[in-house]
This record gives C-alpha cells, structure tokens and sequence, in this order.
C-alpha cells in the first residue's frame, strides 16, 4: 500500500546526505513506492480551521559526495490539505522555540484530519529532550534543573566537577564543562540563566565520556542492536559530531538495552516512534524526540537499514488507521 510521505525538515539543499538521517527515511521511503512531498520552508499554515502547507514533489537519489545538489529534484510548490493517506514526518532540527511548537500545533490539526504524524506532535511538546531523561532517574547521573545560579554553584562543588548547559540546545552548543574553583563559573551561570531567567541544567560530569557519548536508537521503543558512540577529540570533552567529535559503531552494551527497556516503553505509548538515548557510561543524558541522527553512520558500518525497521513500523501502523 502507497502513501504520501511528506516531510517537514531544514532545507534539504543545505543538509549533508553522507550523515542525515532523514535522507535515509526518504530513500527508504522511495525504494517502497511511496510518492514523497517535500515541505517548502515555513510552509505549514491553517486556514478556516484545516491542516495545510506549501509541498513540492520530491524525488532522491544516493550520490557520492562532490556531485552538488544532485541528491535531490523538487517540482513546483503547490497548496495541499493534510489528511488520510498521509505519513508526515516531522524533522525540523532544535531548537524547539516557539516556532517549532506552532508547528506542532498545525500537526497536531493534521493528526486530527487523518494523517500519521511521526513523531507524535504532542510527544515533541511534552518531551524537552534534556527534561525528558529526568522522567528516569534510576537512568541519569546526579542532576540539578534550576535559575538559582547559587544552587547551580553548590551543585557543581558538591561534586567537583560537572556539565552545564541550557535545555533548548544541540549539536553540543552553550555546553560547559566546570569545576570546583573554577573562575569562570559565576560568569558561566550568569550567561546560562540569563541573570536567573532561564532554567539550566546541571549534571555531574561521567568521566566516561572519553569512552565516548552513545546514541542508542529506539524503533517504536525498541533499541537497535548498535550505537554510534560519539568520541572526544583533542582538548574537546564533547562528543557530539557536530563539536568535532568521531564517531565509531558499537554493539549495546546490557547496561545500554535496561536503559532503552526503562524508556522504551513510555515513547512506545506515547507515539514516538523515532527516538535516540544519549548515553555516557552507564548513565542516560538526554532523551532525543525531535530529529535523531547516526542513522546513515551505523547503516554503513554495519549493514543495516534502520529506515527500513522504522518504516516497518509505519507501514503497519498506516495499515492499522486506514
């Protein structure tokens, strides 16, 4: 059975496909005979109550790098309704602003007119991904969410050494790492807090994260067998890709698969049917609900189509509403 995927995403022109994990969604896609519809940028809208938005027809092709943007052709844009017949896939980067959430908001009318949103709107509301691990905290490390910049301060002395960053950041950006007398600490709590306006988050620092930081995927809140974990380079203690760091391919270990059983469940039920656990050590980090990656790194190293397992999800699901 073929269906409409139309995917809500940054520009494709600018992402690079070697890494993007919802070009693998959208070459999976295509290879089952789904029509995709790209959604042009800022192109979701309501009128008179209903769903709409700005698609082009949108074919993808796997191309090695240094071939320009011939991954991909567009038709012209053209007004459509969400509805039946529909899997949406929302895959706009953080930060979750509020545009981001009226985005939600115009999907969640869509979800209501028939079409299958992945992931669910109101998850990517409900679920800040730095928040959303502290629903687990036999999962995390010591953490403190807080504006009081003293408390952030006792925190990071109560044990020596610790992370700090704001909840609507990614790629590792704004991340700190700081310790026990350290000078910059005040300077670094006023910046975060915004003078006390904003809520940051405090974790203490997993020295493990030379060991790298572990991306573990949930499909419909199971974990795929590996993880991409995300190693440190140079004087950098951030692992994300985005920061620097090297990715290398790893089987889960029991620790990481308790981890994914404490959360899969609850993302299962809630419709998140793409999610990614950032995971030091043994401790789980973040929860990732908006766009997850290391999607086309593990496919690559180890021979998967993890696409092809979320797509197994959907077309089910598609089946189940239709």
């Amino acid at each position: 059975m073929s269906y409409d995927v139309v995917v809500v995403m940054d520009p494709i022109g600018s992402i690079k496909i070697a890494k993007d994990t919802t070009f693998a969604m959208l070459l999976e896609a295509q290879r089952r005979g789904h029509r995709l519809r790209y959604v042009t940028p800022g192109g979701l809208s309501i009128r008179e109550g209903r769903a709409m938005a700005q698609v082009a027809d949108l074919t993808v092709q796997d191309v090695k790098p240094g071939h320009g943007d011939s991954w991909f052709t567009l038709g012209q844009p053209q007004a459509m309704d969400f509805g039946p017949g529909q899997v949406v896939l929302m895959r706009k980067d953080p930060p979750v602003d509020a545009e981001y959430i009226y985005d939600t908001q115009v999907l969640a009318l869509a979800q209501q007119a028939g079409a299958l949103v992945v992931n669910d709107p109101q998850g990517l509301r409900d679920y800040n991904e730095k928040l959303a691990a502290l629903l687990f905290p036999q999962c995390c490390p010591p953490t403190l969410v807080s504006r009081d910049a003293k408390a952030l301060k006792a925190f990071v002395a109560e044990h020596g050494q610790a992370v700090l960053k704001p909840l609507d950041g990614m790629g590792g950006r704004s991340i700190f790492r700081s310790a026990t007398g350290d000078p910059n600490l005040n300077v670094i709590l006023e910046t975060l807090t915004d003078g006390g306006r904003k809520l940051t988050l405090a974790q203490k620092f997993i020295p493990d994260i030379t060991a790298g930081d572990k991306r573990v995927l949930l499909v419909d809140g199971e974990p795929v067998d590996y993880c991409l974990a995300r190693i440190p380079q140079g004087d950098e203690f951030r692992g994300n890709l985005a920061a620097g760091g090297r990715g290398e391919g790893r089987p889960i270990s029991e620790r990481d698969r308790w981890i994914a059983q404490q959360v899969g469940p609850l993302m299962k039920e809630k419709g998140m049917l793409f999610v990614g656990l950032d995971v030091i050590g043994d401790f789980l980090t973040e929860v990732n609900v908006t766009s997850p990656t290391c999607v086309r790194e593990l496919d690559a190293q180890f021979g998967l189509n993890i696409a092809g397992l979320l797509f197994d999800v959907i077309d089910r699901k598609f089946a189940a509403q239709a």
